[in-house]
């Protein structure tokens, strides 16, 4: 059984690290997982205005995440937090409230960086953002990338045989995760509404 994936580079840049390590978790991963890409970088700014009529990418988005059966993020630390471009796409695809289109899609994190500590504060502030949003999250392994010279090649291979190897194992996780959270959110468990007492 095959699942549909979609994932976030929460970086708009066309030289960024993070769409490099995005396209080694993909390679990396488990036959079973199928990969879209959700972009993000033609979303206007959210604002609550809208919510009666969502703008086309806006409802792209809804329905590209709506489609996942997971959700994979691959993201930059800016100022030790999330990138707003990406923070702005999270609360299009979770607006209008009652319409939040991240709850109980199995997520993944990832992010590389160039200094020490990869991304680990953008991910602990995702991690909260994705707890109110009701989205599952693989919390360990964790993968905070530090990308020096000779982790990539210029055409983005991979060189480093051992964070190869460690991706790998967690792609076979995530893959896992996956299946076991769509295996408890199937119909008749607590939270859906036909499973609801009659007062």
């Amino acid at each position: 059984m095959s699942y549909t994936i979609g994932y976030f580079v929460g970086s708009l840049s066309s030289t960024s690290i993070n769409r490099t390590l995005a396209d080694a978790l993909i390679s990396l991963a488990p036959e079973q997982l199928e990969f879209r890409e959700i972009p993000i970088g033609g979303l206007p700014l959210y604002s609550p205005d809208h919510d009666a009529d969502y703008p086309a990418e806006a409802r792209a988005l809804k329905a590209a995440i709506e489609g996942s059966d997971g959700i994979l993020f691959v993201s930059p630390e800016y100022n030790r937090s999330i990138p707003g471009a990406l923070k702005n796409a999270i609360d299009w695809g979770s607006r209008p409230w009652g319409t939040n289109a991240f709850a109980r899609k199995p997520t993944g994190i990832a992010g590389a960086s160039i200094g020490k500590i990869g991304t680990a504060v953008m991910q602990s502030s995702m991690r909260g953002v994705l707890s109110f949003l009701d989205a599952p999250q693989l919390n360990a392994p964790e993968v905070y990338v530090q990308v020096e010279p000779g982790t990539f090649a210029e055409d983005g291979t991979l060189l480093d045989d051992s964070l190869a190897q460690f991706l790998r194992h967690y792609m076979a996780e995530y893959c896992a995760f996956v299946q076991r959270v769509l295996a408890a959110n199937a119909p008749g468990h607590i939270g859906d509404p036909e499973a609801m007492p009659v007062a």
